[in-house]
């Protein structure tokens, strides 16, 4: 297993929401967010605006300490 970056790439920062229509695209998203070294913090939400399902999704960098 490759060894973790001490920080996120380019510049991101350690804790992210992700957010969006519930699409392919959202989950390619989250996929990729996967690929580079974040872990999914806590469920994903959704919620209805009168057009279509909107999902959040919270990612964490692994060097930030989540408090249980």
């Amino acid at each position: 297993m490759p060894a973790r970056k001490k920080a996120p790439p380019n510049g991101l920062p350690t804790y992210r929401i992700l957010t969006g229509p519930d699409d392919a695209a959202f989950c390619y998203r989250v996929s990729e967010a996967l690929a580079m070294g974040y872990l999914l913090y806590g469920s994903p939400a959704a919620t209805f605006n009168g057009k279509h399902v909107v999902v959040a999704q919270a990612i964490v960098w692994p060097t930030v300490k989540v408090a249980n």
